[in-house]
């Protein structure tokens, strides 16, 4: 039985980007690779609607991550960093395994920091080195809504900006230059709709001449030396390639869609998702204001079983979802509404959701919510 990942990555992946994994393997120092390492880089400009470069390391969204705190933070540097879940305290702590003093921008978990508490950062700390910015914390289906104003803010005090968008980029309006972002990072098997295995970071001019001017003490995260090797067609160390045939027919479908269009359809999916299980009478964790439209996080009725409601969900209707992260593990679960999804896919989720629920004995009203998916999805072309 083939299943549904509606999970926060990995995601569903189209048949033709599964079918460009077949692609016999090539020699990475060959014509042949520089040629696809180029026609991806080109795309990937397009996508993230920027001139800087563009790099894809064979790591996890994590490792992106990783790269663009090693290459850029130095001992003793200030960094704004926002907390607000898993992958904000994560980020925060890597900041500070740099020796680095990160400067916390908390929000309680279900909802995300203002962009006053943000400039508040800025002036009370004086030379601060950069801002990072959670722009979408998986952990908890929240998203920040202020990332242009973030990127003015940072224009103004001459502070670098980065954005860890790796569970929306391509499911969230992110254009990075006209955001003044320095570095924006992503993954391949979120929004992107390819396997996992690929960090995809877009680095602007004024990042990577700082990077080329301060290498980091490492090798394989080194930017800089994919910023040569790319001069010649090459990347620093073997890449998964598989992935780079993938990657390149991901984001042939991508531009095919439209960006304009692809993120219009995440968020009516997101819409109608919402919408479908309010009308059932289940409760989102997001804060509505700031709710994200890739990662649709709902709590469980006091006293649910998760491992059980999950892997019922899993085995009578073949949809796969998440649990949730630490101190919130077993209190709610999570769905992906990224990359490929549509109208099969919110239906048949938000169908195996509520079924299971009133399954379990669980008080919802299922057809209430089974018609809010319908109405929430006619404007889906």
């Amino acid at each position: 039985m083939k299943k549904l990942i509606m999970l926060p990555g990995p995601t569903n992946v189209p048949e033709p980007v599964m079918r460009a994994m077949l692609e016999p393997m090539i020699n990475h120092r060959s014509t042949s690779f520089s040629k696809l390492l180029k026609r991806i880089m080109e795309k990937g400009q397009k996508i993230f609607q920027t001139s800087g470069d563009i790099i894809g390391l064979t790591t996890s969204g994590t490792g992106g991550v990783e790269a663009s705190v090693t290459n850029l933070v130095k001992k003793g540097d200030k960094v704004i960093v926002t907390v607000f879940g898993e992958f904000g305290t994560r980020l925060s702590e890597e900041i500070e395994d740099m020796g680095a003093h990160a400067i916390k921008i908390t929000a309680p978990f279900g909802d995300a920091p203002s962009i006053s508490a943000v400039e508040e950062a800025f002036q009370k700390n004086g030379k601060v080195k950069a801002l990072y910015v959670v722009a979408n914390e998986t952990s908890t289906g929240v998203a920040v809504r202020w990332l242009k104003q973030a990127g003015d803010l940072c224009s103004k005090h001459g502070a670098f900006f980065v954005a860890d968008a790796v569970s929306n980029f391509g499911g969230d309006d992110i254009p990075v230059d006209a955001y003044n972002i320095d570095v924006c990072v992503t993954a391949s098997q979120k929004c992107i709709a390819a396997p996992p295995g690929l960090a995809i970071l877009s680095v602007g001019k004024r990042a990577k001449q700082y990077m080329l001017d301060n290498p980091p003490p490492m090798q394989y995260l080194n930017l800089p030396r994919y910023f040569k090797y790319a001069e010649r067609g090459e990347t620093p160390f073997t890449p998964v390639l598989p992935l780079y045939w993938a990657l390149d027919a991901a984001f042939d479908i991508m531009l095919e869609e439209g960006m304009e269009k692809r993120i219009q359809r995440h968020k009516i999916c997101a819409d109608a998702f919402y919408s479908a299980f309010k009308a059932a009478g289940l409760e989102t964790f997001a804060n509505p204001q700031n709710r994200s439209n890739t990662v649709v996080a709902l709590e469980y009725p006091q006293g649910f079983n998760d491992k059980q409601f999950r892997g019922a969900v899993e085995d009578n209707y073949g949809v796969v979802l998440a649990g949730g992260f630490g101190e919130y593990s077993g209190k709610l679960f999570r769905v992906g509404s990224m990359g490929e999804v549509h109208r099969y896919h919110v239906m048949t989720t938000v169908a195996a959701v509520v079924n299971t629920m009133k399954q379990m004995g669980t008080h919802v009203n299922v057809e209430a919510g089974l018609s809010a998916a319908v109405s929430g999805l006619k404007s889906l072309s």
